[in-house]
């Protein structure tokens, strides 16, 4: 349901979430909730969704969640159509020449792709390109037309909070009229964004990393780390400041900007980016800027032409600085209250791991605080979520540091007469090709990062005692070591596993074992479980147990080939429930 500023001020409102941020990750936490059943209250201070269009890139395992929100369908429909791929083209500029091209399946292709495969090494739904300004009116709409219970405040920010035992008080102010209203909730999950008033609240600090500092460091670069060192040597020779100018802009001329074909990122040498967001009409160009020079005093068609290195009509939509950081939060929140999304973590864009971390965030912080609320989780449970979500944000900004300084690597070896005509100009153009090429570009293809991460050092997990396999940011190993996402598969009749998935707990069962315990402990906690039944050889092989327990995010919860001695044991871990279990905390 959707409300106005017009609410009465009669008396204190209470719910049970209080969602505080209306970007991509509040408004899936928010849907998270309802689709779990819990009521919940968002607001966002500004009167409207974005127009700026930030992240352009929503991975394979977002849109796995999203399907199981049954929101893929209806968010592909403002995306990139399905027949349009996902290439990165590397040139000189856009009236010279192309020096090299990474190609990518459609939507179309990829899921053509995953079926043939079938092997467990791919998600189940491809990628979709998106311009946040497109994904977020779009899952607003969800939220407000078929979301039950979730009362959606735009032009209502939060003030102030102070949570107790019981829960939290929060102030939230009117933007248009600044009155304000107190809510009472049970609960309040901050998606505030990067200057977080809800972490400033809690007096989290960031820790935040300079770029600089890690160009010495391995990172998983391998033979490009030299390169990448003498990338920023090179930028202490040519200062810059960390900004960014962004131009967001549209124009007719698809022609002239598609020159060398459709391409979702032409970037090059010299250091600039440009994204296709629709692939018909819109586009956004990135480009660092030095010391010392003037963000404001910049006109953005002079400098978007002079980058490209053509003239072309087009109208200006955003133009302005903006600084990438790679910041993390010392904690993700305590008690009542917590943090998800970029109020926890912030990264470059290579990689697109800003939103997507977040989806993950808000799809593992709902499925708990439901439980919570639902009475059949202990509240401990939340502890579990710092435990499980802040290892993947170290990791994904490790990552992050990892692409930007390949970039650099490129940009140090720019040469000037890449755009020069003849043998030399040649010469070189060939050369910078097959270093761009030699470097790859493992931000659009690390599968481990995307979907391979685990939740090692959860409580909540039924860990194992042999050692777990090597992480690895570039591949993702099927698998359903307890913590990890398992592997997606089609069985013979054409039945996607992951839609075999329940709401709650799902019991996969591949032989014919009892489960009668393990339904019983599960109705005696309340705690919803499904038990379905899979004969399929295929998949009993890649499960690797005749019994995995999933959990509601889709991460295997427990695994084994009979049935414990004592599954409430198993449940009551799961649940954050178990005697003696030692929390990240300290607390037992």
């Amino acid at each position: 349901m959707s409300s106005n500023a017009d609410a009465t001020e009669a008396e204190d409102e209470q719910v049970p979430v209080l969602v505080v941020g209306g970007g991509p990750v509040g408004l899936i936490l928010a849907l998270t909730l309802a689709h779990h059943g819990v009521a919940a209250m968002l607001v966002e201070r500004n009167p409207s969704t974005t127009t700026h269009p930030k992240m352009d890139i929503t991975n394979g395992r977002s849109m796995e969640l999203f399907r199981k929100l049954r929101v893929a369908e209806d968010v592909r429909k403002v995306a990139v159509p399905e027949d349009h791929p996902f290439d990165v083209s590397w040139v000189t500029k856009l009236s010279g020449w192309e020096l090299a091209r990474f190609r990518y399946p459609t939507v179309a292709e990829g899921r053509a792709l995953i079926r043939e495969r079938n092997d467990g090494t791919t998600t189940l739904e491809p990628p979709m390109r998106v311009s946040q300004a497109l994904l977020e009116p779009a899952l607003k709409e969800i939220l407000e037309t078929r979301a039950g219970g979730i009362d959606v405040r735009y032009g209502w920010g939060l003030e102030s909070f102070r949570q107790d035992d019981a829960g939290v008080d929060a102030v939230i102010r009117c933007s248009a009229t600044g009155r304000t209203r107190t809510v009472r909730a049970q609960f309040l999950a901050g998606c505030d964004g990067a200057g977080s008033i809800v972490r400033k609240g809690l007096g989290i600090d960031l820790d935040d990393i300079d770029l600089r500092r890690l160009a010495a460091r391995e990172l998983g670069l391998g033979r490009v780390v030299a390169a990448a060192v003498r990338a920023y040597r090179e930028e202490r020779e040519r200062p810059m400041d960390g900004r960014v100018y962004l131009i967001h802009f549209t124009s007719p001329d698809r022609r002239l900007l598609e020159r060398f074909g459709t391409a979702w990122h032409t970037q090059s040498p010299e250091g600039w980016t440009l994204i296709s967001q629709n692939d018909r009409d819109t586009w956004t160009l990135h480009m660092p800027i030095g010391q010392g020079v003037d963000a404001e005093a910049i006109d953005p068609k002079r400098f978007l032409f002079a980058r490209l290195g053509i003239e072309f009509d087009c109208d200006i939509v955003v133009a302005n600085a903006w600084r990438p950081r790679l910041s993390l939060a010392d904690s993700y929140g305590s008690g009542r209250v917590w943090l998800a999304g970029d109020s926890a973590h912030q990264v470059v864009p290579a990689g697109g791991y800003g939103m997507n971390t977040g989806v993950g965030d808000a799809v593992g912080l709902g499925w708990m605080l439901a439980a919570v609320v639902q009475g059949w989780a202990d509240p401990r449970l939340l502890h579990a979520y710092e435990a499980e979500r802040r290892p993947v944000a170290v990791r994904n900004r490790t990552a992050s540091a990892r692409h930007t300084l390949v970039r650099l690597a490129i940009k140090t070896g720019y040469r000037k007469r890449i755009h020069d005509e003849g043998w030399s100009g040649d010469r070189d153009r060939r050369r910078a090709g097959r270093e761009i090429l030699d470097l790859g570009n493992l931000e659009n293809e690390a599968d481990g990062i995307e979907y391979g991460y685990r939740y090692d050092n959860s409580p909540v997990i039924c860990h194992e005692r042999h050692p777990a396999p090597t992480d690895s940011m570039h591949t993702y190993l099927p698998g359903t070591l307890p913590g990890a996402r398992p592997p997606s598969l089609f069985l013979a009749d054409g039945q996607a596993v992951f839609d075999l998935f329940g709401r709650g707990f799902t019991l996969l069962r591949f032989d014919d074992s009892d489960v009668t315990a393990f339904v019983t402990a599960a109705a005696e906690r309340d705690l919803p479980l499904d038990v379905v039944d899979i004969r399929d050889e295929h998949a009993r092989i890649q499960y690797e147990r005749n019994l995995v327990l999933v959990r509601p995010d889709q991460h295997v919860a427990w695994r084994g080939d009979t049935v414990p001695d004592r599954p409430a044991d198993v449940l009551d871990r799961v649940r954050g429930a178990a005697p003696g279990a030692t929390l990240p905390n300290g607390r037992a």
